[in-house]
């Protein structure tokens, strides 16, 4: 939906089921629909899509497209960001560490974020800027050498010349958001900013890059690496990164306790990573690349008083901390504020809490389009809370 100062807000439809493109279409017809319904009745309603590779080969066939198109004039709705994160399966079986696969070492994942933005070009309507948003060039673990951290770079000014040139074409507006994840070759940013000058070195003076890369913003991911919002958004500002698209969504943060960690055993599941950081009352961090590797070395080797666990589960927004879990709320709300004071910092937001088959039974209380809606309707409330109501 629109809201004040050109700000967007969808969200993601990866939480459902759907690698094909009559599966995806399925998904926005049964669910997305319901929600709109509810959330936005008789207004112009915005999809943050999620294409698959499978999904966007079989959208790209022209009357596909057509009637793709003719859809959502049909229904009053429009497309502004594509969740370009998992390029295959993301649901129903074991995800972990290749949803970073293909990674930006490889033609496969240029070519595919290509499509999507010959895709956007075609969807996103006129006077809308286009996002889309991808792996952190990789898992830190896939990187062997330096050679493919240059391909990874090569790969990335590859694709910015591609938007480039797509955009020119089209008149449109569009820009790829690179998205640092825990234990990811992009995790925290200054390891961003750091990347992104070594691309300005690869072309100096090439200002495509500026232009048409940038960072799609997680707010779980960022709140579990411990890092404070504004000074981070300041940070990626200061050194001239866009803010590509800002994912809007909540993490686990706990004090692991043994009660705690006997709980935290109903979110150790084996589809999705659920990276851990640790940090010590002295302000030392510990890395677990999953939630069951760190209970387990918890339980060698116990957290020492003070500690505490931030967790890679996305969990819905309006999750209230109970006695055992808190989360890391407080970091989407210190962004949300970065934006009341500059409305301009970023005009994408998306609300991504995909985790929704996978969530402890205790938190799955409604249905998904319940779920949904209870998320549009507390993040609402946050942004007319700070002056920002939809148009």
């Amino acid at each position: 939906m629109r809201l004040d100062h050109g700000l967007h807000l969808a969200y993601c439809t990866n939480i459902h089921r759907g690698e094909s493109w009559p599966q995806t279409l399925d998904t926005l017809q049964q669910y997305t629909m319901a929600v709109r319904d509810r959330v936005s009745p008789g207004k112009p309603y915005a999809i943050g899509l999620r294409l698959g590779s499978d999904a966007a080969r079989e959208l790209s066939d022209r009357a596909t497209l057509l009637a793709f198109q003719k859809w959502l004039e049909k229904e009053n709705c429009y497309i502004f960001t594509i969740n370009g994160f998992p390029y295959g399966r993301f649901h129903g079986t074991r995800v972990k560490e290749q949803v970073y696969a293909p990674d930006w070492t490889t033609r496969e994942r240029l070519d595919y974020t290509n499509l999507l933005f010959d895709l956007l070009a075609q969807l996103v309507p006129a006077g809308v800027e286009g996002s889309v948003s991808t792996v952190p060039v990789s898992y830190k673990e896939f990187i062997r050498d330096e050679t493919q951290v240059t391909e990874a770079r090569a790969n990335l000014w590859r694709c910015v010349e591609h938007i480039a040139q797509v955009s020119q074409a089209t008149g449109k507006t569009l820009h790829l958001g690179l998205e640092p994840e825990p234990l990811c070759y992009l995790e925290t940013t200054p390891e961003t900013v750091r990347f992104f000058e070594q691309l300005r070195a690869d072309r100096p003076g090439d200002e495509r890059l500026d232009a048409y890369l940038g960072v799609n913003y997680d707010c779980c991911h960022l709140g579990v690496e411990f890092e404070e919002p504004r000074e981070a958004l300041g940070r990626l500002r200061e050194h001239g990164i866009k803010l590509s698209k800002i994912h809007l969504s909540n993490g686990l943060k706990v004090v692991p306790t043994p009660e705690v960690r006997a709980a935290l055993a109903g979110f150790a599941e084996g589809v999705y990573f659920h990276q851990v950081i640790a940090r010590t009352a002295d302000g030392r961090i510990a890395r677990h690349k999953d939630l069951d590797v760190a209970l387990a070395h918890a339980a060698a080797h116990p957290p020492q008083p003070g500690e505490e666990w931030r967790i890679h589960f996305h969990i819905p927004l309006h999750s209230a901390p109970t006695a055992l879990f808190g989360n890391t709320a407080d970091h989407l709300l210190g962004v949300l504020d970065a934006v009341q004071t500059a409305p301009g910092l970023c005009t994408h937001f998306e609300m991504e809490t995909y985790t929704w088959e996978v969530m402890p039974a205790e938190m799955k209380q409604r249905n998904v389009v319940d779920q949904l809606a209870a998320e549009y309707e507390w993040t609402l409330a946050q942004f007319a809370a700070r002056g920002i109501q939809p148009v």
